[in-house]
């Protein structure tokens, strides 16, 4: 890539792309795309949608999803699978079949994502759940444990890789604890750094591998109690350093509650801190303007990151529909959906 690109992933206001939406995304070249239930309408809408996003800015642009299941999905029935949340299912199928299940689950929501252009999907989480976790979190989670938790990961990681679609680890450096709404508010985490770096950062470290990744905004006031860590530069070198994540590192939603200050500044802060890219989730068109100018342009080395990320879309294996669902029916005693 030569031409400048800007170091935010933005999300179109609609279900079509306007003239003045189109042209405002070539002129600022967004690293990427997500989208959320009010981009979605069918399949033949949504296949169009994602290839004009990539015409716009004139090349195959990353375009990304929440699509964990439960609650958190914004595919939704009569055209695609309604999913029951993560921890049910984690629960239902037990722990000797866990993380087949979640494998064999991933792998069917990335072949759902594939046929309509989206190729990465904002899961696994990591975060280790407790019973005090936010009700808004709890039931996205995988476990109560790093073991449990790390094995599911993996499992939805290697589904999504399989289907062509590329995973992106949240929330580092862990949200487990957080027992209020991030999007509404700050959580603050007063546990002590041993006991975070034993259980909640501990979760994340096996899976530092995957190539891209997102931060949460959650204040730890044993490492930093002044900033979330979205906006911490001491917690991204946290998680570059401790947990050993080196992939392309993204914020969370920067216009949800919990983080301060104007959006522009929020993005300069995260950038600042160490953030490779800026998430703007909401279609707003200022915001956006402002969250661009803000970000700024990502620099060759967080390019060289970025298409080594997106190179990792080939890792597409073919897949027997009819087998994949018939073995996670029988790991789930028949009671696959939501």
């Amino acid at each position: 890539m030569s031409a400048a690109i800007s170091a935010t992933i933005l999300g179109p206001s609609g279900p079509t792309l306007g003239p003045a939406e189109r042209d405002f995304f070539a002129e600022v070249q967004p690293w990427g795309f997500i989208l959320f239930a009010r981009n979605i309408e069918n399949p033949t809408q949504l296949r169009a949608l994602t290839e004009d996003l990539r015409e716009a800015v004139g090349r195959n642009a990353p375009i990304l999803i929440d699509q964990e299941g439960g609650r958190v999905q914004r595919m939704r029935p009569p055209y695609w699978r309604q999913w029951r949340p993560a921890l049910d299912q984690m629960a239902q199928a037990g722990p000797a079949r866990a993380a087949r299940a979640m494998y064999l689950r991933a792998r069917l929501i990335a072949d759902e994502l594939h046929a309509v252009g989206i190729d990465v999907n904002c899961m696994p989480l990591a975060d280790v759940a407790r019973d005090t976790t936010h009700p808004i979190l709890l039931n996205r989670l995988y476990g109560h444990t790093p073991d449990a938790v790390i094995g599911a990961a993996r499992a939805v990681a290697t589904g999504l890789f399989d289907g062509g679609v590329l995973p992106v680890l949240k929330h580092l450096p862990g949200y487990g604890l957080g027992e209020v709404d991030s999007h509404l508010d700050l959580p603050r985490v007063s546990a002590a750094a041993e006991a975070l770096r034993a259980t909640d950062f501990a979760a994340f470290k096996p899976l530092a591998d995957l190539p891209l990744g997102m931060t949460a905004h959650i204040v730890y006031e044993a490492l930093d109690a002044d900033a979330p860590a979205t906006l911490s530069s001491a917690m991204i070198a946290l998680i570059r350093c401790e947990i050993g994540f080196d992939g392309l590192l993204m914020t969370d939603d920067l216009s949800m509650g919990a983080l301060p200050g104007p959006i522009g500044d929020r993005a300069r802060r995260a950038r600042a801190a160490g953030c490779n890219l800026i998430l703007h989730c909401n279609g707003d068109r200022p915001e956006m303007e402002q969250v661009v100018a803000a970000a700024g342009d990502l620099d060759p080395a967080e390019i060289a990151m970025g298409e080594a990320a997106l190179a990792l879309r080939n890792r597409r294996q073919p897949l027997d529909m009819e087998a994949a669902e018939a073995d996670l029916s029988d790991l789930l005693d028949g009671e696959v959906y939501g």
